[in-house]
């Protein structure tokens, strides 16, 4: 892989997967179809108008396909495509990075970076996620 020069299809790939909340909206997905609701839980503080907005661009890449079952009430689900499933490895990458990294085991700007994230969301990373994993 050259890194000398920037390529057009990786800024191009980073336009779409770079923008906020989609890695997280990604990673909701890897385990299977999901309800608008279940993705909306599933990342704390993403509003409705967003993640709408995010699986909108998701469709128009041809990473997430949207189902719409004709019953009453209308159900509506999300999938990855064969597209979105090949981030599968970048995903659980990102993950183990996390995982050895971030927060305790994370260098002081991630830290600080987590931190801003939970108060943001108003949430705090379970226990099992701050203990140092650099195993």
């Amino acid at each position: 892989m050259d890194f000398k020069d920037m390529c057009p299809r990786y800024e191009a790939a980073m336009a779409i997967l770079g923008k906020k909340w989609t890695g997280l909206i990604l990673r909701s997905l890897m385990e299977g179809p999901r309800r608008f609701t279940e993705m909306s839980a599933y990342v704390p503080g993403l509003s409705d108008r967003l993640l709408s907005q995010r699986l909108q661009e998701l469709e128009e890449a041809d990473i997430v396909e949207r189902r719409v079952y004709s019953e009453r009430p209308v159900l509506v689900e999300y999938s990855l495509t064969a597209q979105g499933q090949a981030l599968r490895e970048v995903v659980e990458a990102i993950q183990r990075w996390a995982d050895r990294w971030g927060p305790n085991g994370a260098p002081g700007e991630l830290k600080n970076r987590v931190r801003i994230v939970e108060k943001q969301m108003g949430v705090k990373l379970p226990q099992e996620h701050n203990r140092d994993r650099r195993e």
